[in-house]
């Protein structure tokens, strides 16, 4: 996929966009709930991205979005631990034997996306490292439709979604919490 470059327009676009984010009323529990879940492991994404210099937050939310929360599962993809990836990106980590454990496989993904060479965590660099985490699919092919892996549950989200691996869907409706919505939910408690 090509890539989208991080630009001053775009950073001005992510943060006018999350600013004006309002988590829509009906989603408002599945939004303290999801951030509930990734508050009680803090510790762990807190040692992991200490060690790697990622943010715990931005960890606990790609878990989140990832995983469920779940830590017998690839941070990869969901893909569980026991083996090596099957679904995109496939056969990771290259390295060791499975079981894998959750450290091991989380570090292996950041380290590809190159998310431990960053310096920039700033909030727009932040929603952009978690729309390239996902794909520019979106941004890309369809732009009228805001990706849900960020705004999903947010007044900037209705419908369209990619159900698989390049198969697009524009009545398909995201049932997952976006990025940048539990972000601003755990920004409004203090703890990002």
């Amino acid at each position: 996929m090509p890539r989208v470059p991080f630009t001053p327009t775009l950073a001005a676009e992510y943060q006018t966009l999350f600013d004006a984010c309002a988590i829509a009323p009906a989603r408002a529990k599945e939004v303290a709930a999801a951030c509930d879940l990734i508050l009680n492991h803090k510790d762990a994404y807190t040692k992991l991205g200490g060690h790697l210099g990622i943010p715990w937050h931005f960890i606990g939310i790609i878990h989140a979005m990832e995983c469920s929360g779940r830590f017998d599962r690839h941070l990869h993809n969901g893909d569980p631990l026991t083996g090596r990836t099957t679904r995109v990106p496939a056969g990771r980590p290259p390295e060791g034997e499975p079981p894998f454990t959750w450290e091991q496989s989380a570090a292996d993904i950041l380290a590809l996306k190159k998310l431990d060479q960053e310096t920039d965590w700033s909030l727009p660099a932040m929603l952009y490292q978690f729309e390239r985490y996902n794909g520019f699919g979106y941004r890309l092919y369809h732009p009228e439709v805001r990706s849900p892996y960020l705004w999903s549950f947010s007044n900037h989200y209705t419908s369209g979604k990619y159900v698989g691996d390049g198969e697009w869907s524009p009545t398909t409706v995201s049932g997952q919490c976006g990025a940048a919505v539990l972000l601003k939910e755990l920004m409004a408690r203090g703890e990002a």
